[in-house]
């Protein structure tokens, strides 16, 4: 129950144990498409550039980076916590210039100082930011952030890593432009995969770009033709075959329960920690209408020690919360409830074993 990866169900852990394939094999292949409109489903999107990058969300987000933005082009970047801080990174090593939007942590991205930030760089070609900030907990209010994208002539690109599959994300009816995510989390499947989407817009981009894309493995212009088209598909690189399968089995869990089921019991499950936690005395960091649900960044109560409580969790129950990160290091734990894991049986387990550790 920490911040990813997630519990992935037996079904899951049976789909990565079947018999590998060329990941050119007309079964694959089909299962590559399967994969696909799945995470359209689980993305509200009908964009046909929807695939799974074979590597972990980080490389998703520099997918995005890579492809999209150019040296010396400016990008109005939205820093709330450590991920934030990392799509700067991303921007600079490009050779472009980021417009920093700080707002505090532990809270969502202001909008109306990005907005201050778009017209104060009228030749700004894209607004970045993380919509669920896994350092803090926090969301941000991704529908305002893109439409003022959109008002501004700016492609979007949002980190939705642990948002998707846990809360509201309407890609198609929100604009996103650009998108990635995990597997490891919502989508409680093992890690190692980036769900990415990009819109027409961004595609056109990409296609039409000045400078060669610096990373060949991350270049989308090359892997379009392997997740795409009804001939022959161009090979590009091995596929993760039982990884695919592993993320394959998730997402058709997520389409049976339905998107908004799933967004609802993540939910639910939150409420039933915050009121556990509530009677423990224990504090959010995040006001209550910025919170997330599959994330929950709590003060660690004074006299606690940090790691000794997190030891005893694990070493007594079998149980692992996460650790503060960046600013809220020492002074917060993080407590996921996502995916597979967002189950009545796990907070009661959770609650149980934090007022045992606390007491000992």
């Amino acid at each position: 129950m920490g911040p990813g990866p997630s519990d992935i169900s037996p079904e899951v852990l049976s789909a990565l144990s079947r018999p590998v394939i060329g990941h050119l094999d007309p079964l694959f292949v089909g299962m590559m498409d399967e994969v696909k409109a799945l995470l359209q489903y689980a993305f509200q999107t009908k964009n046909e550039f929807t695939i799974a990058l074979s590597a972990p969300g980080s490389a998703g987000m520099e997918a995005c980076f890579v492809n999209l933005v150019e040296a010396g082009q400016k990008v109005i970047v939205c820093r709330n916590g450590v991920f934030g801080d990392r799509m700067i990174q991303n921007v600079t090593r490009i050779g472009a210039e980021a417009i920093v939007v700080d707002s505090p942590w532990g809270r969502a991205v202001e909008v109306d100082k990005v907005e201050q930030a778009l017209i104060a760089n009228p030749d700004a070609k894209f607004l970045a930011f993380v919509h669920a900030e896994t350092s803090t907990g926090a969301v941000s209010d991704a529908k305002s952030l893109c439409a003022l994208a959109q008002k501004h002539d700016c492609l979007s690109i949002v980190d939705a890593v642990t948002s998707l599959g846990g809360i509201e994300l309407r890609v198609d009816d929100w604009g996103i432009d650009a998108i990635y995510s995990g597997s490891q989390k919502c989508l409680s499947c093992v890690p190692g995969l980036s769900p990415l989407s990009f819109s027409e817009k961004a595609v056109h981009v990409i296609k039409n770009r000045k400078s060669v894309v610096q990373s060949w493995f991350l270049d989308q212009s090359l892997v379009m033709s392997y997740w795409s088209g009804k001939g022959k598909r161009s090979y590009h690189h091995t596929a993760p075959v039982n990884s695919l399968y592993g993320l394959h089995e998730s997402l058709i869990h997520l389409h049976n329960e339905g998107i908004e089921n799933s967004w609802a019991r993540h939910r639910k499950q939150h409420e039933l920690l915050a009121k556990g936690l509530n009677k423990l005395g224990i504090e959010f960091i995040v006001p209550k209408e910025e919170r997330l649900p599959q994330l929950n960044a709590i003060y660690i109560p004074e006299g606690a020690d940090d790691a000794k409580v997190r030891d005893y969790l694990l070493n007594n129950y079998n149980l692992e919360i996460g650790a503060g990160l960046g600013d809220f290091a020492g002074k917060a734990w993080r407590i996921g409830v996502m995916g597979y894991g967002a189950r009545s049986e796990n907070v009661a387990l959770c609650l149980t074993a934090l007022e045992d550790a606390l007491n000992q």
